[in-house]
């Protein structure tokens, strides 16, 4: 640095960047970038799209008046320098920990973060409304810019909101952080032109330089061309001018700009916010900058530290995994106080495996049984468990990138040829294509498989990527079959059901270890809509579904210790729920817990309720059904046994619950 006196901590909002010069901007982003790296090294958290931006949010915030002046951040995984800059440097340490920093831009957190998202492709649509918002008088004016990787271009929504951009001649500034990756590597026709354009930066022109050199050309041929016509023009030009693609939309082009030097996206930025219309300004950033294994490990590199795990850097680099942990001695330590046995090295105990991983030989196993199953994701093959599928059996295999509506739709087009469609897809993605769900794959009737991964609360991530609402967004669906492992054994099952059934499927998983269970050496085929009674027992009944089956048995463990033995089962399905297994346990208990790691309303629980109500004339027939799931609320971010606390989703607290109710006499019947 030219400058070794740190600038950083002087840096508590965006005008303390005001009247600095250049080179001390690039001081401070080098200097952020350099914080980032130890404080997200030490406690874990988005890692390499956030050091390809950190000249980005410097350049804007010193050019611009936030928040009057609008900074969209899409997906905000990129947006830890935005915060480090708006006075929240000294709580970094705090993010996507409980009660922390979000994980995302949090509009409750800081009046700075002008809209909360955490999936991608959104921030365009944002800025045109903001914008037109403005136009119209609504709101204090200002400019607006969306900052967005090429990665969630592959989103359609965001070629949506160009057009609209375009049409409307919309003045704000579109900046493209082109880094060549997303989560994943990016696919599809348009991270090839990306690539392409990076490649040649020569050959950039202005569209009317190139126009004119074009009816220029020597032997007549420009003659020529002028007499073709414009479509010949253009076909001509789009070689030669990669930003043309922006500029058939009505938007004017910029690029491509070094997005790592603050003075020259600076100057760029000032022209682009004069233009007085929609300008898209092409930058080229490098995820991972400035940390050697992500910079200089090409696109394996840059996946690897999309994010990174807590301890996993010291000092600037890769923690040594082989070092041995240093244990502090105490006296009582001391080698004549030790008992042999205790010095003995114990077994390793193997860990259970994840329930992604399951998944991802599952699906190895089906493919390789059956060429007609075809595994399809929308640009999340390791997080989804399709990586292993990409890998070994590519040419049943297809990432179609971000673009949820696209996936579920190519299923059904595989699906109307005969074919046998999974889509692995996250819980939360998923509720991008409802759409599609409804209108093409239940309404046909089309045998799509949809296996849902993170279902439940699933951590650090928070609000945007639990995969609440899953259970309640498929059980109102006609044709379909949906369904819940207990465990990894009844993954494997469930996988091969709906592979099997000739209609639509779905599945849901929790993120994390599943439960330790063997393997089956044989996927099996389950009877659709059948429950299974795991424990018989008396008075109340406990009926878990997914995830919910361990509380309810670790429930039943603790109320067993109080002397009231409780029934166990597991419902497998919600849809067809398993009726007759329902009304044994409705006539045979006093209580039925329903057990489910979704929201409530229109849930697991809330099918029970809505059978024993239609079937039972008289409530006194029957059990009192109380549910147990999460709330009518977004639960926030934190580690998933910390808000599993929080929402009361524990054996602990089911088992207080249920002891509650029958100390207080209202769960028998009268």
């Amino acid at each position: 640095m030219n400058n070794p006196r740190p600038l950083l901590p002087g840096i508590n909002s965006p005008e303390d960047l005001k009247g600095l010069s250049d080179e001390q901007l690039q001081q401070v982003a080098d200097e952020t970038r350099a914080y980032i790296i130890d404080v997200i090294g030490e406690i874990g958290g988005h890692f390499g799209a956030n050091l390809g931006t950190c000249e980005i949010a410097v350049a804007l915030h010193s050019l611009l008046e936030s928040p009057r002046d609008k900074i969209l951040w899409d997906v905000g995984h990129q947006a830890y320098p935005h915060k480090v800059l708006t006075g929240r440097r000294e709580q970094l340490p705090t993010i996507r920990q409980y009660e922390g920093l979000a994980p995302f831009c949090s509009i409750p957190e800081s009046e700075h973060d002008i809209m909360g998202a955490g999936h991608a492709s959104t921030s365009i649509s944002y800025g045109v409304g903001l914008k037109e918002a403005m136009r119209k008088g609504i709101g204090q004016d200002g400019k607006v810019v969306a900052v967005i990787g090429d990665g969630a271009l592959t989103g359609g929504v965001a070629y949506e909101a160009m057009h609209a951009a375009g049409g409307l001649q919309t003045p704000m500034v579109i900046l493209l952080n082109d880094n060549g990756m997303s989560i994943s590597p990016n696919v599809g026709a348009l991270s090839s032109y990306f690539q392409r354009a990076r490649l040649k930066p020569g050959l950039f022109h202005a569209r009317e330089e190139v126009e004119d050199r074009l009816t220029k050309l020597p032997l007549g041929l420009g003659k020529r061309i002028e007499r073709l016509g414009p479509e010949l023009k253009t076909a001509i030009k789009a070689y030669w001018a990669p930003g043309l693609l922006f500029e058939e939309l009505d938007l004017a082009y910029m690029g491509i700009i070094d997005g790592h030097d603050v003075g020259a996206m600076r100057r760029a930025l000032t022209e682009a916010f004069a233009a007085d219309r929609p300008v898209v300004v092409h930058v080229h950033t490098v995820k991972g900058r400035g940390f050697a294994p992500a910079e200089e490990g090409g696109l394996a590199g840059m996946e690897k530290w999309h994010a990174a795990k807590p301890g996993s850097i010291v000092d600037g680099a890769p923690a040594d995994s082989k070092k041995p942990k240093l244990i502090p001695v105490q006296e009582s330590d001391a080698p004549a106080s030790i008992a042999p046995e205790i010095l003995e090295e114990p077994e390793p105990v193997a860990a259970p495996p994840q329930y992604t991983q399951v998944f991802s030989d599952a699906i190895v196993a089906e493919a390789e049984r059956d060429p007609r199953v075809i595994g399809i994701t929308a640009a999340m093959a390791g997080g989804a468990g399709l990586q292993r599928l990409a890998d070994e059996r590519p040419e049943q295999y297809y990432d179609v990138g971000i673009a949820e509506q696209n996936a579920v739709l190519m299923a059904s087009g595989i699906a109307l040829q005969g074919g046998k469609p999974v889509c692995g897809i996250y819980s939360t993605f998923l509720q991008r294509a409802y759409d599609q769900i409804v209108h093409d794959v239940c309404l046909q009737n089309l045998d799509v498989t949809f296996a849902m991964d993170r279902a439940g609360l699933v951590g650090d991530d928070g609000p945007t990527h639990h995969g609440a609402f899953d259970i309640a967004y498929f059980r109102s669906l006609p044709n379909v079959v949906a369904m819940a492992p207990r465990d990894e054994a009844m993954l494997v099952h469930m996988l091969r059901t709906a592979v099997e059934h000739d209609g639509p499927t779905a599945f849901r998983y929790p993120r994390g270890a599943a439960v330790g269970v063997d393997l089956p050496a044989e996927a099996e085929m389950l009877p659709i809509g059948s429950g299974e009674t795991l424990q018989n027992g008396e008075k109340v009944a406990l009926v878990g579904y997914g995830s919910g089956v361990g509380i309810a048995l670790g429930a039943a463990g603790i109320l067993e210790e109080e002397g009231l033995k409780p029934t166990v089962a597991d419902a497998r399905f919600v849809k067809p729920l398993d009726t007759e297994m329902v009304e044994r346990l409705a006539v045979s208990h006093d209580l039925i817990v329903t057990i489910e790691e979704g929201v409530l309303q229109g849930g697991f629980g809330s099918a029970v309720i809505e059978h024993l109500e239609d079937n039972f004339a008289n409530p006194g027939e029957r059990a009192r059904v109380m549910r147990i799931g999460l709330p009518d609320r977004f639960v926030t971010h934190g580690k998933p046994d910390l808000l599993h606390k929080e929402v009361g989703f524990t054996p602990e607290a089911v088992a207080a619950k249920v002891q509650a109710a029958v100390d207080s006499g209202v769960a028998p019947r009268h």
